[in-house]
């Protein structure tokens, strides 16, 4: 078994542990919260725990720096730190989750209907009074809270788990600093949806990159690996060369989830396909568009972007006027640009051998995604 798989089976069962007391702590206060435990426990299985693996790629990345890539992994100690701290980052990523379909108006999640949409079902199932709407988004909105919470105490439980104090602080460090990052880059992608209208068209595309660096591209790669490498006592050289990996990495995996949001499978991506027009996002995608288009086209193109009920044809029609604008070609060298820019770096970084050769493959694996 690969050190990979060994690792997202030995996440998955620390969450389950985790989470099986924190569940017991809800249930023994009223049965009425079994749905916030149930729920909980559904989205925090299963995903692809890539942040996971970088921040444990980032650990090893370090640790075995000295050219010691033989260096058993065992249980216990320094593993069991990386283990909960990198759980506790795919809990944040989950409470992330169950906001983002709240902000989104999203249906599904993974193929499933969202946190807030199940809420909603329960309450029309439950015959409850008032309505369903508003339960399931306060509901949805408690359960991403609670989720947050857990996320910090078991991140906390990791740190107690490390040996050196000055790892801890910057460990804590960096997750805090992830935390803001995110949260400043998710109001700047509601805003750019209703704001980029009073903006220069020229100012466009770069603001789309901005987005893309504080709400993913940061919290997807950088910070978890920066995170990992913390723990196991990273240099400032050393955590240089993986911001230098990680951030064009992080940019080239946002613009293949802004490709996927507009012509992925819905089978294989577990949402409607276009979702992104339905919902307005202003991408890196939709600004190159906007610069290749006629003025025409492009009013047409910003009339329909947004709408909910845009149909079948309305997607099929946006879909075609970005593909003939050349953006897909153009998004597609960006992420080619990227990975290069990020495995050059990586190339050249101070850390050990086997995380290189496994954090070219996670490259790969996460721009060249279908899903």
């Amino acid at each position: 078994m690969s050190e990979s798989i060994r690792f997202v089976d030995l996440i998955q069962s620390r969450i389950d542990g985790f989470f099986d007391v924190r569940a017991s702590i809800l249930v023994s206060i009223a049965d009425e919260l079994s749905p916030i435990a149930a729920f909980s426990r559904d989205f925090l299985s299963g995903g692809k725990r890539f942040r996971a693996l970088f921040c444990f790629w980032g650990w090893q990345a370090v640790r075995t720096a000295a050219g010691d890539d033989d260096a058993p992994v065992t249980t216990g100690g320094p593993l069991d730190a990386v283990v909960s701290v990198a759980s506790a980052l795919e809990l944040f990523h989950a409470a992330a989750l169950v906001h983002d379909d709240l902000i989104d108006n999203s249906d599904t999640r993974r193929g499933a209907p969202s946190a807030h949409r199940r809420f909603e079902s329960l309450h029309g199932q439950e015959g409850w009074k008032g309505s369903g709407e508003t339960f399931g988004h306060g509901a949805a909105t408690l359960l991403g809270d609670l989720l947050l919470i857990l996320s910090d105490e078991l991140f906390d439980e990791g740190l107690t788990q490390a040996v050196s104090p000055s790892a801890r602080r910057a460990a804590r460090r960096e997750f805090n600093r992830m935390r803001i990052d995110v949260t400043a880059g998710q109001y700047l992608d509601i805003f750019e949806e209703i704001g980029w209208a009073g903006r220069p068209d020229a100012d466009q595309l770069a603001r789309a990159e901005r987005v893309i660096v504080y709400k993913s591209a940061k919290y997807s790669i950088e910070s978890p690996l920066l995170i990992g490498a913390s723990l196991a006592g990273a240099t400032v050289g050393q955590l240089d060369a993986l911001r230098s990996f990680g951030l064009p990495l992080g940019i080239a995996y946002q613009l293949r989830d802004d490709l996927l949001g507009v012509f992925g499978d819905a089978d294989v991506t577990g949402k409607p396909s276009g979702d992104d027009l339905r919902e307005g996002k202003r991408t890196v995608l939709v600004a190159l568009t906007r610069e290749a288009v006629p003025t025409g086209v492009r009013a047409t193109l910003d009339e329909l972007l947004g709408d909910p009920d845009l149909s079948a044809q309305q997607v099929s029609m946006l879909q075609s006027t970005i593909r003939e604008s050349g953006a897909v070609d153009t998004v597609e060298r960006m992420i080619a640009d990227n990975v290069r820019r990020a495995i050059d770096a990586l190339d050249a970084a101070p850390i050990g051998e086997q995380a290189k050769a496994q954090l070219r493959d996670l490259a790969i694996t996460v721009t060249r995604r279908t899903a």
